[in-house]
């Protein structure tokens, strides 16, 4: 085999893997994988990103997406500890404002990973950055009754674009551009694969929870009025998607008629047949996103990195372990930055991929499924 075909039967054995863990234990695979995994992948991947100038036409543009980090970072540790606005109920008008800031520059962070990506004139390039900010806080802006647009597109924008399109749906546009760029019939049978892993979650062994979630595994997943944790993401989804008092219907030993919301929502999450499925696919997802950049390093070369700085990863991965393994919640607090910025840093390579599988597509079309080396000889 090549070294390429290699690869990616290492990557299709690593997504069977992850799918086989996400069935028996989906909470505490994420949580491990998310603990010790992540943290290396965001130290790694921030690396390699500054090194190809994050994949954007001006040698300073990251720092836009940088400053867009802090904000949301400052705005997050605001509201978790009551800092102001969020330190009296005479600001409230004040802290309903912030509340719409987080969102609002996750929009305006994508808007403007797109315009990084293909605008290197910098007039054009402000211009574009101001009605990206005009567009991101019209789209959140709150009326008079003092809501806000609470559409779908701007939910998945929200709820979905930091998580799960990031380590699944970004990733596979990832795989799909270097397989075609290749030529590698390898690289999109384990696109095949990556469909179908997820399929295989939530049809197989539907009504079968093979290990109950552990005490452990809820006190660091959190609950609904966890400070810090994940439910949220997976209460969102089961509030937004399925009916939730139907639900919870066909959860054995819970009586809805003396059962608090939070008993009900944590009875929804951790047992319901829904809760599990879902929580299945993003233990996949994010396990295998942190083991697809791993098992690639010889391709990507991310550890190609000056010495000093190698050892600084290594020895902040450590530290961030140690945190989540003393709190997992402070590990949390503790790498809130860090996991963010990884995330705004990488959406100028997202657009990237997503139109250099355009191009490739159509070359493609146009001369073949042939290696370009072939295509150069020709």
């Amino acid at each position: 085999m090549t070294k390429d075909t290699k690869i990616n039967v290492l990557n299709i054995g690593l997504m069977l893997f992850s799918c086989a863990a996400a069935f028996v234990m989906p909470f505490e695979v994420f949580l491990f994988a998310y603990a010790i995994l992540g943290p290396l992948h965001y130290l790694t991947e921030i690396s390699w990103l500054h090194d190809r100038n994050y994949f954007s036409k001006g040698k300073y543009d990251y720092i836009v997406l940088l400053v867009i980090g802090v904000l949301i970072t400052l705005q997050y540790f605001a509201s978790r500890f009551h800092f102001w606005p969020y330190d009296s109920n005479d600001n409230e008008e004040i802290a309903k404002k912030f509340d719409n800031l987080g969102d609002t520059l996750i929009l305006l962070a994508l808007l403007g990973g797109f315009i990084m990506a293909f605008v290197k004139s910098m007039p054009v390039k402000i211009i574009s950055l101001f009605l990206a900010f005009l567009i991101a806080n019209q789209a959140f802006a709150i009326d008079e009754n003092g809501e806000r647009n609470n559409s779908m597109f701007l939910y998945i924008i929200t709820a979905f674009v930091p998580t799960l399109i990031h380590v699944y749906v970004f990733t596979g546009f990832f795989m799909l551009f270097g397989a075609l760029k290749s030529r590698s019939r390898s690289g999109l049978w384990s696109i095949v694969v990556f469909i179908l892993c997820p399929i295989l979650l939530i049809t197989l062994f539907r009504d079968t929870n093979f290990i109950s979630v552990t005490s452990y595994g809820v006190k660091a997943y959190g609950g609904p009025n966890s400070p810090d944790g994940f439910f949220n993401l997976n209460q969102s989804i089961l509030g937004r998607f399925f009916n939730p008092s139907h639900l919870v219907k066909h959860i054995p030993g819970v009586d809805i008629s003396k059962a608090d919301d939070n008993t009900l929502w944590n009875a929804l999450v951790y047992r319901s047949q829904t809760g599990i499925l879902i929580m299945r696919f993003i233990a996949f997802a994010y396990t295998y996103h942190y083991l697809n950049w791993f098992s690639k390093t010889e391709v990507i070369r991310w550890h190609k990195i000056p010495k000093a700085r190698f050892i600084a990863v290594i020895v902040l991965w450590i530290i961030s372990i140690t945190i989540y393994t003393i709190d997992y919640s402070k590990g949390l607090l503790w790498l809130f930055f860090l996991s963010f910025c990884h995330v705004l840093l990488e959406f100028p390579l997202n657009f990237t991929s997503i139109v250099g599988i355009g191009k490739e597509t159509g070359n493609i079309l146009k001369n073949g499924f042939k290696p370009k080396v072939a295509l150069a000889r020709k």
